[in-house]
């Protein structure tokens, strides 16, 4: 009889093991696709687009002064599929890490910020047409809490 007993405890312990795991793997599909859902790095229809244009062109711009960081935030762009065609530095230091729509194109600079995890808020319009980007990020003190640097 303890085999048969033995055998329930068991089966009630898999059951238990594989409702955790379902669990864990429908909480992260919810936070995959509702919570925090990839970014879109290509260019929205009519947003001041050419027929070349494919992906949005960002320069990244260290404005605090640690060495490394634009490079950081260039390779966690390029591999949400952003086009990061240069890195530098700003010409003053910022406490706040912010993006600089340069072609009037606020929701591609909006899918950069959220990519980065800087708020709406931090998207600023400031359109030059020379620099051939379509967003800036300049990366502030404020750096370890985007997400690149988590």
């Amino acid at each position: 009889m303890k085999i048969v007993s033995n055998n329930k405890t068991a089966n009630i312990l898999m059951l238990v093991a594989f409702g955790l795991i379902v669990i864990v793997m429908l909480s992260s599909f919810i936070n995959r696709v509702i919570i925090a859902p990839p970014v879109d790095s290509k260019i929205e229809e009519g947003a001041n687009s050419s027929e070349n244009d494919l992906v949005i062109q960002v320069n990244v711009l260290n404005a605090c002064g640690e060495t490394g960081l634009a490079a950081k935030a260039m390779e966690f762009l390029r591999l949400r599929g952003f086009d990061v065609v240069e890195i530098g530095n700003y010409p003053k230091k910022e406490e706040k890490s912010f993006v600089l729509d340069r072609l009037g194109d606020l929701r591609s600079a909006r899918k950069v910020a959220y990519a980065m995890g800087i708020p709406d808020t931090l998207v600023v319009s400031a359109v030059d047409s020379n620099l051939f980007v379509r967003s800036t990020v300049v990366i502030g003190k404020d750096f370890p809490l985007l997400k690149p640097f988590n």
